[in-house]
């Protein structure tokens, strides 16, 4: 009798045992977004180093380089710091942001190898953290939806 007393004295403290398990894909996804800004954060700032001048791969300046270069250069060095603040802030819209760089990279690099040089590695790269992503996301939902 008294033990049976202990246990429902417990069982609110065993509530969301439920929940933590449900939530595992969420916090997955959550530690995954947290990675990818990090990594959009440095790929932001390299780019801008190039626009600045440091690390560029040729020293003649960043204005003596094709227009092409140029252009998807800042294009990247904007939108991979954008996408770096969504998805630290796991909002929706930084998800977004970071889809739309990694498809333009790996666009950029398969379509038109004369800006950034065609690596094959990169576009392989971009698409897993994209499969990465989308299998995250399903796994999240499904678990959302119990």
């Amino acid at each position: 009798m008294i033990e049976r007393g202990f246990e429902s004295d417990l069982g609110p403290v065993h509530e969301g045992e439920e929940e933590a398990r449900s939530a595992s894909w969420a916090s997955w996804l959550v530690i995954f977004l947290r990675v990818m800004a990090a990594v959009s954060l440095v790929k932001g700032l390299y780019y801008w180093g190039i626009v600045c001048g440091i690390g560029a791969p040729d020293a003649t300046g960043f204005e003596a380089y094709p227009l092409a270069y140029q252009s998807a250069t800042v294009f990247f060095a904007v939108i991979d710091l954008v996408a770096a603040v969504g998805l630290w802030l796991a909002a929706p819209w930084g998800a977004v942001v970071w889809l739309t760089s990694i498809i333009s990279m790996t666009a950029v690099e398969a379509l038109f190898p004369q800006v950034f040089g065609g690596s094959i590695l990169v576009i392989i790269l971009e698409l897993a953290l994209l499969i990465a992503y989308l299998a995250l996301a399903l796994l999240s939902a499904r678990e959302q939806a119990r």
